[in-house]
């Protein structure tokens, strides 16, 4: 069976592929370096972090980036031996106005190198580039009209790109409207027999999300709408425990059975929260006589558990809990805030089995944060840090920490003050204002390291610090993960919580610390 979500945490937006024998499904990482997330698997059952291909700053520059900025739903296909990843990079993603600035790079593997981005366009984002049979590309995506009184979702674009000169070329034509569930994105374009097939995610990215087909015999259209869309949707039934369904993107097996990726979310209990982030998910879809597809279950809701192609089983070794450090790079299910880990504020060498980080500019910076962290995966879970620090005043800080974005996240940090002295802290920030609770501070002078860790249960997460790592202080109250969520009090975001290691100097004298190890655990 193949077990729902196949992606857990933060992975929006999949764009799925097979080659030959390989199964590949892209993600979005917004605001998170480096870009682009690609999952691998051999049997729709079992999926590895394969790597992440945007991993140069001429490829993807976030300085900057707005949070909830930068990748949106890239589209990842495959023509003649070369595998194709088109992106947008958000610049500005509020007000009336969108920067949205498409590119494409290539590579002859899917591991790269990959090449230096072709700049396409920037009329709207989630653009997905179309290989036609007889040798022709097509780039399709939304476009985004700011103008009053309009529809900011305009519809669906289609402009022919020519590899030759590397650029869009040809008239552009809008092919679709979209349906009237509006807000129509993630256009994704197939041919089966004589019909073209247009894939939409439509109703918004949140609790009205859902994803709906169109066909025309002709590339450029009209397309006419399945007359039972949409195909996928969990809005009339919010006790579903995959919310959020849509983003579709489809893949037929080397059996010729057919299957669907699409973006889901797991709620809090009885929460319309989701802190985990939007996730991926599987289905099977069945064409029928008429050429419309259906979710081979019946119905327009995701399920939660699917029969999987009976493919040969492929496991991959899974990822150990604790992370000493001990090899020449991350391991890549660690990300970075906006920047690559240099040398200038990263080092696995500089002290043999420790990371070694350099504080930079503040949380609430959208330019240089020293910060190494990993997805949120799981409803109970527990993450634990050992660090060497010895801060010589205020501005220097370092520890553990719980991430949404700027505005909202769990900080507990070691610094120095001239009250309190070397001490363990909590720091909450609730959309965008910061405060300390009451009581959420511990003396560790004298400490030579100090243990931190963080324990979640469903919606509570509380934090600790250890001098032994058998004797654990509780640190301040337990907090709210349904905070780190992209609906928190109406927020508009799109990426998930992450947990990691930060450290900041606000003198600008670049302080370090450094931390033994990482652990990550899931509770079953």
């Amino acid at each position: 069976m193949i077990y729902n979500p196949i992606l857990r945490g933060f992975n929006p937006d999949p764009s799925m592929i097979r080659v030959r024998d390989d199964y590949y499904i892209a993600t979005s990482t917004f605001e998170w370096f480096p870009g682009v997330q690609i999952h691998h698997s051999r049997d729709l059952v079992n999926w590895r972090l394969l790597t992440h291909p945007l991993q140069r700053v001429s490829q993807l520059d976030l300085r900057g980036a707005q949070s909830s900025g930068g990748v949106w739903a890239p589209h990842l296909s495959y023509d003649n031996g070369i595998f194709y990843l088109i992106y947008t990079d958000v610049k500005n993603r509020k007000g009336p106005y969108k920067d949205t600035h498409n590119y494409m790079v290539t590579a002859a593997d899917i591991l790269g190198p990959w090449s230096e981005p072709v700049y396409l366009n920037s009329s709207g984002f989630d653009p997905a580039l179309f290989h036609d049979d007889d040798a022709r590309k097509w780039l399709v995506n939304m476009r985004w009209d700011f103008r009053k009184g309009r529809s900011r979702f305009s519809g669906i674009v289609l402009q022919e790109y020519s590899p030759d000169e590397k650029k869009l070329v040809g008239p552009v034509r809008e092919i679709s409207k979209g349906s009237r569930l509006g807000v129509t994105e993630g256009p994704q374009l197939y041919k089966r027999a004589e019909y073209y097939y247009l894939l939409l995610a439509e109703g918004g990215t949140g609790y009205n999300h859902a994803a709906t087909l169109a066909k025309s015999r002709h590339i450029e259209g009209p397309y006419e709408f399945d007359p039972e869309y949409p195909l996928l949707t969990t809005i009339d039934s919010p006790e579903h425990p995959l919310l959020k369904a849509g983003h579709g993107s489809l893949v037929q097996t080397q059996g010729g059975e057919w299957f669907m990726a699409h973006l889901c979310a797991r709620p809090l209990p009885g929460r319309m929260l989701c802190p985990l982030g939007r996730e991926t998910a599987l289905q099977r879809v069945e064409w029928t006589e008429e050429g419309w597809l259906r979710l081979a279950g019946g119905g327009k809701l995701p399920q939660l558990k699917v029969p999987s192609p009976g493919l040969r089983e492929h496991r991959f070794p899974k990822l150990p809990e604790k992370d000493d450090f001990e090899k020449d790079e991350l391991n890549n299910h660690f990300q970075t805030l906006r920047i690559p880990a240099e040398d200038s504020w990263l080092s696995l060498s500089e002290r043999p089995g420790y990371l070694r980080l350099r504080g930079q500019e503040s949380l609430y910076s959208w330019n240089r944060q020293s910060m190494v962290a990993r997805r949120l995966q799981h409803y109970r879970a527990e993450a634990e840090t050992c660090v060497e620090f010895d801060p010589e005043h205020y501005m220097q800080m370092a520890g553990l920490i719980c991430y949404y974005d700027e505005a909202d996240h769990f900080y507990l940090l070691i610094s120095r003050d001239e009250e309190r002295g070397k001490h363990v802290r909590l720091i909450v920030s609730r959309l965008g204002a910061c405060d300390e609770p009451d009581g959420a501070a511990v003396s560790i002078e004298g400490w030579e390291s100090c243990r931190l860790k963080v324990a979640v249960e469903t919606d509570k997460v509380q934090f600790y610090c250890s001098e032994n790592e058998i004797s654990w202080i509780p640190v301040g109250p337990s907090l709210d993960l349904g905070q780190l969520s992209d609906e928190y009090e109406g927020k508009l975001g799109f990426t998930g919580t992450f947990i990691g290691m930060c450290v900041q100097d606000l003198a600008g004298t670049r302080k370090h610390a450094d931390f033994d190890y990482f652990r990550y655990k899931e509770f079953l």
